[in-house]
């Protein structure tokens, strides 16, 4: 088997994994030097995929010119920041890469958070996967209210710990659909607010829209993840075609009646 002869990328470009990935490489200036390949998760994997990858499916999947296959997203982001290093985007400064570092290792306990709450399906649940994801913002506030009390992002610009949380705030626009979810207006909240505004709107963050995510994420909101079809459905929220564009607006109350393959326009 011919090996690349540059960095190949197999992603879903609708991931948050592999979104972090692509706002790091954005952010160096070096998009252009990775070939994507866009997998279609609502199908089995390829032989020749799942060789790449010992048999696993998790993706964001990297196979390098050598042959050497690297896999998990963060692992994925240091891999770019090493090799393409005359633009860093991780902090030089060994105090403020240890700080960076702290703040990383926060998003271990707050997208599972996030996930379990829109992957629950008993209504009387939900107040207690609220509470666990405001107590995940909580935490975030008082980071950054201890370490950038008056910035906007953790540091100067918008960098590392932004492409790490960036896609998990955009996803968790599935939330404010399916389950009214907002942050409080109260002072708690306040600094993180300014944080998850900003990084939502920066421009290397532009790679998905909430209506993308709302209506990709449909079958996530109804206990069914990564590809898998609902009692009832023929097709997944997360096929490509029919575009999203072209699809309406899926049902908001995740806890009635799941919605027909037609009536999600698929």
């Amino acid at each position: 088997m011919a090996l690349p002869s540059r960095p190949q990328m197999f992603h879903i470009p609708v991931c948050p994994f592999s979104q972090r990935v692509e706002i790091v490489l954005g952010l160096k200036g070096e998009t252009a030097a990775v070939d994507f390949h866009v997998v279609d998760i609502t199908k089995p994997r390829s032989p020749e995929l799942l060789a790449k990858t010992r048999g696993t499916t998790a993706l964001p999947v990297l196979e390098l010119e050598d042959g050497t296959v690297l896999k998990e997203s963060l692992v994925l982001m240091d891999f770019f920041e090493d090799r393409f290093s005359a633009r860093p985007v991780r902090q030089q400064d060994p105090t403020r890469r240890a700080v960076e570092r702290m703040m990383t290792l926060m998003e271990r306990d707050f997208v599972p958070a996030g996930y379990r709450y829109v992957l629950n399906q008993n209504a009387a649940k939900r107040d207690g996967f609220k509470d666990e994801l405001l107590a995940q913002y909580r935490a975030l506030d008082a980071f950054l209210t201890d370490h950038s009390p008056r910035g906007t992002f953790l540091f100067e610009d918008f960098g590392w710990v932004e492409a790490v949380f960036t896609p998990m705030f955009q996803r968790f626009w599935f939330l404010e659909y399916y389950e009214g979810f907002e942050l409080p207006d109260a002072a708690e909240y306040a600094r993180v607010r300014t944080w998850r505004d900003a990084c939502i709107q920066h421009p290397r963050a532009q790679q998905v829209t909430k209506e993308a995510i709302v209506k990709l994420y449909y079958d996530y909101a109804k206990g069914a993840g990564n590809g898998a079809l609902l009692p009832g459905r023929t097709r997944s929220s997360f096929v490509f075609e029919p575009r999203w564009e072209d699809r309406p607006w899926p049902p908001t109350d995740k806890y009635g009646r799941a919605a027909t393959d037609g009536e999600l326009g698929l």
